[in-house]
């Protein structure tokens, strides 16, 4: 997981540098190594891919795909025990939704 989710933060650095956003970069890392992890966890793949895009001049859009079947969940549980598992939850609260 750790070089997966390295290869995609340098890719979404590398991409957000040339488009003049490195102001979206901390928030934009964070996001893609999260969508990587529950990719790498939850899909158990060999293979996943991410994708970066410029929907608009001060927009971005992260994906991540894999080929499982699963939706991924996000968990709203407070259990303060627990180490993993609310990463969609940041990713929720450092994205705004948009298609």
């Amino acid at each position: 997981m750790a070089e997966s989710a390295t290869v995609a933060r340098r890719l979404v650095r590398t991409a957000l540098a040339a488009w003049g956003l490195e102001d979206q970069m901390d928030d934009a890392s964070l996001v893609i190594t999260e969508l990587v992890s529950n990719a790498v966890d939850h899909g158990r793949l060999p293979s996943i891919r991410v994708i970066v895009s410029r929907p608009t001049a001060n927009r971005v859009r992260l994906g991540v795909v894999d080929r499982s079947k699963a939706v991924p969940m996000m968990r709203t549980d407070s259990n303060g025990d627990q180490l993993r598992g609310r990463g969609l939850v940041l990713v929720d609260a450092l994205t705004e939704l948009g298609y």
